[in-house]
Parts: structure tokens; sequence; C-alpha cells
């Protein structure tokens, strides 16, 4: 805030100098341009304005797959989702007809940089692991038990293979159920 002062203090003297001067032009540039490389001066490097912003969407918190096991029981989790999935709600913003492919990532640096970020990444409690059954479930078809694709869900390209390895691994432990693919048997082939 001193910085501030200082400079609003030299600016104020530039411009009462000019209100005294008959001969305007020649003393603007000169006045103005001293001014400027003052307040460049006297500003600390403390005080630069990039390191005083704050970060509004920073992900501080990294969460424990028990902590999102628990969250996907509480309360909480059915007051904002309801008795629906996860990626139901969620709506993608696009122009035309046609869905494009979703984004590579919403969580750059450690913050979300996307406006509209995918139903993962926009709800810190919700954690891909292969412990976490109930959340795994909600991306997998009941019918055929696949995997939904991405621009359906509309979760970004990094949760999606995420999710895929997640699903793999719990298939793997046997906490998914990993259906054998249905084949056409022949009778004809085995006399």
């Amino acid at each position: 805030m001193a910085s501030f002062m200082r400079c609003y203090g030299s600016f104020r003297s530039v411009v009462g100098g000019l209100l005294q001067t008959n001969n305007k032009f020649p003393s603007l540039a000169q006045k103005l341009s001293t001014s400027q490389i003052k307040c460049q001066q006297e500003l600390p490097e403390e005080d630069t304005p990039e390191e005083t912003t704050t970060k509004t969407s920073q992900r501080i918190n990294i969460v424990s797959p028990e902590t999102s096991i628990r969250y996907m029981n509480s309360e909480a989790y059915k007051l904002a989702y309801g008795d629906k999935l996860v990626w139901e709600l969620y709506r993608r913003n696009f122009k035309g007809q046609y869905p494009p492919p979703t984004r590579k990532t919403c969580i750059r640096a450690g913050q979300i940089s996307t406006g509209n970020p995918c139903p993962i990444c926009r709800d810190e409690y919700l954690v891909l692991h292969h412990t976490n059954i109930k959340l795994l479930e909600q991306f997998i078809s009941p019918y055929s038990e696949e995997i939904l694709p991405s621009i359906k869900t509309g979760i970004c390209k990094k949760q999606y293979k995420k999710l895929l390895v997640e699903v793999a691994i719990a298939r793997d432990y046997g906490f998914l159920e990993e259906t054998v693919p249905f084949r056409k048997y022949t009778r004809s082939d085995h006399e």
C-alpha cells in the first residue's frame, strides 16, 4: 500500500506540473515517462501483483480413497446427487449437434483450469480407486458390463484413462465381476 501511495504522490506532482506549464506537449512526454520509471523503481519485489492474487479453485487437499468411500455413503453425497449417477446431471457445453471429444484434463498445475470441469474433477471427494466399487460401477453399463464411453459420461481423457486402469485392477482383484464373452456354439464343429 505504501508503494501505491508513493506512485500516486508522484503522479499528482506530474499532473500539478502539467497544469502550471504553458507548453503542454513537450513536458507531458517527459514528466509521464519519468513518473513511470520512478514508480517501477519504488515498487518492492515482494509486492508484485502476481504473488498477491489468490487462487480460488486450487486443489489443496488430496483426498484418500477411504475418505472417498465414506463420502459415497454419506448424507452429503445423497443431498448432492440423490439417486442419480454422478455423471447424469452433468451437461457439457459445446457448439453444434455432435459433441466433440472430451478435453485432455480439467486440472492443470493443481488448480481447475476450466469453467465447466468433468464430473470427477469438479467434486474433489470423488476419487477413482479400485476399492471404490460404488463409484466404478456408475461408469459400467449394467447390460453389457462394458465401460461407458467418455462422450456419454463427459469425463476428461485423463480421468477416463485412470478409470480404465482402476476397473481393470478391480476386476483382477475380484472386486468387480468380469463377464465371460458369449461364444456361439455349433455342434458341427465338435463332431
